[in-house]
């Protein structure tokens, strides 16, 4: 396998983006991150080293290309990593099921992770990695990105834009 095929994106690397987002943290150390989002540190390294490949993360993984990032979020996000609802289940509210499209869209169909301790039913989203409904638990702003962003993978277009819009002020 070449060099190269080893620095594609993965989903998860994603959630590390916007994990970083939400810390604002230059001084981060992996193995913090690591725990915070219930992922290996070699997954945390393996995600700093494909995105800082990508340009997304600069100044020697410390910091996100904050423009580039939403750019791929808007631009490629829903066509690398498309979703669309299954089942229902219980789980974590997503999408404009969960704060802060919810108070924007009103919708008798909600859309969760899949999770166990989850508080809500609804048509299940595959999250970008299997532990976002726990990691959200520990952090709500972490929580509003990643579902402005499945709002961008499963929403229609009115909702995506306004998704977007929420995102440009929160990450760029």
């Amino acid at each position: 396998m070449s060099k190269s095929n080893l620095q594609q994106m993965k989903p998860q690397d994603i959630v590390v983006l916007a994990k970083l987002i939400a810390m604002d943290d230059p001084n981060y150390i992996q193995i913090g991150l690591a725990e915070v989002l219930y992922m290996s540190q070699s997954e945390i390294s393996g995600s700093i080293s494909r995105s800082s490949y990508a340009g997304l993360i600069t100044n020697k993984g410390k910091e996100v290309n904050r423009k580039l990032f939403f750019d791929f979020i808007k631009y490629g996000l829903a066509v690398v990593f498309p979703q669309h609802p299954g089942a229902l289940v219980r789980g974590t509210v997503t999408a404009h099921s969960a704060p802060p499209l919810d108070m924007e869209i009103a919708s008798e169909e909600k859309y969760v992770w899949p999770y166990a301790k989850g508080r809500a039913r609804g048509q299940s989203i595959a999250p970008l990695y299997p532990t976002v409904p726990q990691a959200v638990v520990l952090d709500p702003y972490l929580h509003e990105l990643l579902a402005l962003m499945d709002a961008v993978r499963v929403g229609r277009a009115r909702e995506k834009n306004l998704a977007l819009e929420l995102l440009e002020q929160r990450i760029c």
